[in-house]
């Protein structure tokens, strides 16, 4: 009988790293700065989003008064993102308590790249295409307005430069010429893991498989990079095909949000 053990991480330890990798040591880049307080960390710029905090029941809502009162341009808001182990256990409740406005609970779940990706091929008819100038940002701002009901195009001056500097790759699934999906994938200068967002389909081709094919897409150039994981945080209607995709929960997320006036 082998004595050999399995030297795969721990669903704990692999969390341990994206903490440590993905929020407590963020990194400024274009269009991002990065704030360090006494127990948070907050992205100014392109987001203003508290990325990690690790406080106590003594610090926390003196943490909390802290960025409710740095300033905030005009119809902007803050998010404050809770992950599921995050200290003080009430946290929740004391966002809560100061006027924050919760989302709905998503799961942070993670991909090992190092094993079989995700099947890359789109549905006959589609084409997927990396998008790198001002012509690509425009479809991706075209889905966002059909999937989602938003206009993301105040960002792409500062997408553009993240694009030159190489943390970010935007993909756009085309049909008949039209663009119908569009996703991004995040990828930070140091550590494992690198991050899928923004991943939206119009609603009339839905279901035929072009977003799992952008995963896939962006799961092939993300190991080619040497990154080590995938990791998105994943809504409840998604989580199922994350799964079937061999995503790994590890813990729940949710956006706590402030905004001081319209």
């Amino acid at each position: 009988m082998s004595n050999t053990t399995d030297a795969r991480p721990t669903t704990a330890e692999i969390l341990a790293l994206y903490d440590d990798q993905a929020r407590a040591r963020v990194a400024p880049e274009p269009g991002i700065d990065i704030e360090r307080g006494a127990g948070t960390v907050r992205m100014t710029g392109l987001w203003d989003l508290v990325i990690y905090s690790q406080l106590t029941e003594a610090t926390a809502d003196a943490a909390i008064a802290l960025e409710k009162r740095r300033p905030l341009a005009a119809g902007r808001k803050l998010e404050w993102k809770v992950y599921g182990h995050d200290k003080p256990h009430d946290l929740d409740l004391r966002l809560q308590k100061a006027g924050f406005q919760p989302d709905g609970p998503e799961t942070l779940v993670v991909f090992d790249l190092t094993g079989e990706l995700p099947g890359a091929e789109p549905p006959e008819g589609a084409v997927i295409r990396r998008v790198t100038d001002w012509s690509g940002l425009s479809d991706v701002v075209a889905v966002g307005i059909q999937a989602f009901g938003e206009d993301y195009s105040r960002m792409n001056a500062e997408f553009i430069a993240r694009v030159e500097y190489g943390t970010v790759l935007f993909y756009v699934a085309y049909v008949d010429g039209k663009p119908v999906s569009a996703a991004r994938l995040e990828m930070p200068r140091s550590g494992e893991f690198a991050g899928l967002f923004g991943g939206g389909t119009v609603p009339e081709h839905r279901g035929r498989g072009i977003y799992r094919a952008l995963v896939g897409a962006r799961a092939a150039d993300a190991r080619e990079r040497g990154y080590h994981y995938l990791a998105v945080d994943a809504q409840p209607t998604s989580r199922p095909i994350r799964r079937r995709m061999g995503f790994v929960p590890l813990t729940t997320v949710t956006s706590w949000w402030w905004q001081p006036y319209p």
